[in-house]
């Protein structure tokens, strides 16, 4: 079955002006939607075609690149249109809050973190905070790889996520990937990423 571009869950300008509509256009209908179609194109006819998306991330080491680039590309995406909200930010509640207070000693402490690994990812790719067994813990992957893949330097499961492609941000901030990041924390979904940590 052919993959299919998500739904968003809100309008383009709805998380505006932290993130502009212009992008959220771009972004969501022309290269997220252009992932979808390469991969379809990569699987069609295999038995890949049969695997979720899941599937293809966690065996993704023995399939053709086109998969691990097109597959990243819309896995991490679906995520992080849902991992933001119209008037998102704050402070995540419960245990999600509890875990990153333990493992990072403050939630100021997480976010100092959490940005550093967006910006300190050289090039294009993605910040992520994961659940690795019962840790939590900050990463990033280049290009469109992710926690989920078999070749991920450091495994997890994804709870939240910040694309850093120039093709995110580049619209609004141009260069300046820190503000960018700084405007992530206004619009973060907190209770998406407290479901994905239980």
């Amino acid at each position: 079955m052919a993959f299919e571009l998500p739904k968003l869950g809100y309008e383009y300008a709805a998380l505006e002006p932290h993130i502009d509509a212009r992008t959220m256009e771009i972004h969501y209908t022309k290269h997220h939607q252009a992932y979808i179609n390469n991969l379809n194109n990569a699987i069609a006819g295999t038995d890949m075609e049969n695997r979720t998306l899941a599937e293809l991330m966690t065996g993704v080491s023995k399939l053709p690149v086109a998969v691990r680039n097109n597959g990243g590309g819309h896995f991490n995406h679906t995520l992080f249109w849902t991992v933001m909200t119209p008037n998102g930010g704050g402070l995540p509640k419960g245990d999600l809050l509890d875990a990153i207070n333990r493992y990072f000693g403050s939630f100021d402490k997480f976010k100092e973190q959490f940005s550093n690994a967006g910006m300190t990812r050289f090039g294009s790719g993605w910040a992520w905070l994961i659940k690795a067994g019962d840790d939590l813990k900050i990463t990033s992957t280049p290009n469109q790889d992710n926690p989920l893949m078999d070749l991920a330097e450091t495994k997890g499961t994804p709870i939240l996520g910040v694309d850093v492609w120039e093709h995110a941000y580049y619209l609004k901030y141009q260069n300046r990937r820190n503000e960018y990041l700084a405007a992530f924390w206004n619009v973060v979904n907190w209770e998406e990423a407290g479901r994905r940590f239980k």
